[in-house]
């Protein structure tokens, strides 16, 4: 397949607006942005139309499970399903593979099982800080990992054991020499607001009250002080309670380095529509009411919600505990990296103009990774990844088009808007529709000078 295209669109995203231009890809990069229409039109040139061509969107927060736990999704299925659904980068974290990417070795097994499987987009690594790795975490980061991930909570998979403020008062400056984020899953858990929780382990309202916002809410408050303290960039993943939002905007009002994402979960689903018994929609923290999730799209307009993330956490339909309906035993993630776009914008068209909306997958996440001198802008010498795709359009999420390795999601038979059409990696068409027998996706990792 030739590298050498030029793609034109009534709608591309340059310079801050959607104008019409050709962008022109020679090899893995943008070469050259001419605004307007060619006169004179040559065999490699592509007429988009009306659809929006924007830079790849970014994924920055992904559960590939891979090596160690291939069964439950791997790099092939997880990167076909991003290519799908317009990401051309993602980011996965460091637990729920086996070994768990918490020193160098690790790390190292990830990058050689990644480099064997297909990668259909580019990807990254975290790593994670445990109780014991604090001797490792220089050596891991020098690998090049995109940040370290803790919780504050139990993570679900004993090998990756949650830290305290004793751990966190000694890693955060240790990552903050590196300039890299500190990501911490908040939730401080203690004796649980709800004490009948176990009496109808199907009930969705019992085990929203067994997650209280109060969890979330005192670990983001410490979460805070400690970036502060430490003037280590911190982010806060997948924010769900609305109660949080106050500390994190008086945390940047302060000009502290401090980032926040929601997920698509927490601002397309609500829990007074959730039924029981169904366990697809089970993850920590809880999908909120619709009142609380409001205010989290509202957060996006005053900027103190930075971006949009999948948290993609794939489970086999046995751990998802489908048959039982059990919310208590049940793997609590949500399979949706494909569909990170499109539930993203149906959720917030009706908030956010297309424009505003763009940044939240694409600049927003690159400054957050330090990668927008490579991606996250349409602009000569960038990464040629794009995404294109059609806002108005719409269509029903299906079984037969998921390309996950287990096909079960919430989003199935929803209706969003935003329909991909084609997407780009390094100058390669990757997905029209399907995918393409290609495989450009390529390593990113994080530049090891302090």
């Amino acid at each position: 397949m030739s590298h050498q295209k030029k793609l034109y669109s009534n709608r591309c995203w340059v310079n801050g607006i959607l104008q019409p231009a050709t962008i022109h890809l020679q090899q893995e990069q943008i070469s050259a942005i001419v605004l307007g229409k060619p006169t004179q039109l040559t065999d490699d040139f592509v007429d988009y139309g009306d659809l929006v061509i924007m830079p790849g969107a970014i994924d920055a927060h992904v559960h590939i499970n891979d090596p160690g736990r291939t069964e439950w999704e791997g790099f092939e299925t997880a990167t076909k399903a991003a290519a799908a659904g317009g990401i051309t980068t993602l980011i996965d974290m460091p637990l729920n593979s086996s070994p768990v990417t918490v020193n160098a070795d690790a790390f190292k097994q990830k990058i050689k099982k990644g480099t064997e499987s297909k990668r259909y987009v580019n990807c990254g690594l975290y790593g994670g800080l445990v109780p014991n790795n604090l001797d490792d975490l220089e050596e891991l980061i020098n690998c090049g990992v995109m940040g370290i991930k803790c919780f504050l909570t139990h993570s679900g998979i004993d090998d990756f054991p949650n830290v305290g403020k004793a751990e966190l008062e000694k890693a955060m400056p240790i990552i903050a020499k590196y300039n890299i984020p500190m990501l911490a899953h908040c939730e401080l858990t203690d004796k649980p607001d709800s004490q009948t929780e176990k009496s109808d382990p199907g009930s969705y309202q019992q085990y929203l009250a067994s997650r209280p916002k109060r969890w979330e809410n005192e670990a983001v408050a410490l979460m805070v002080d400690l970036c502060e303290k430490h003037n280590c960039p911190t982010h806060i993943v997948h924010v769900a309670s609305a109660e949080a939002l106050k500390t994190i905007a008086d945390g940047k009002r302060k000009g502290l380095r401090l980032t926040a994402e929601t997920c698509p979960h927490y601002i397309y689903f609500y829990a007074e529509a959730i039924p029981d018994n169904n366990t697809l929609y089970k993850c920590a923290p809880p999908i909120r009411e619709k009142a609380n999730n409001q205010q989290l799209k509202a957060a996006f307009k005053t900027g103190v919600l930075d971006f949009l993330a999948s948290d993609h956490s794939p489970a086999p339909p046995d751990l998802k505990e489908l048959e039982s309906g059990n919310l208590m035993k049940a793997w609590g993630g949500i399979s949706s990296l494909q569909y990170l776009l499109s539930s993203s914008w149906t959720s917030l068209k009706g908030d956010l103009t297309l424009e505003a909306f763009i940044p939240l997958l694409t600049e927003k996440p690159a400054q957050y990774l330090s990668i927008e001198n490579q991606k996250g802008f349409l602009k000569k010498g960038m990464d040629a990844d794009l995404t294109i795709w059609s806002p108005e359009e719409t269509f029903v999420i299906s079984k037969g088009l998921n390309l996950h390795k287990h096909k079960i999601s919430p989003y199935f038979g929803e209706t969003l808007s935003g329909k991909v059409v084609a997407t780009y990696v390094n100058g390669t068409e990757v997905f029209n529709g399907k995918i393409l027998n290609e495989s450009p996706g390529k390593w990113l990792l994080k530049s090891k000078e302090m």
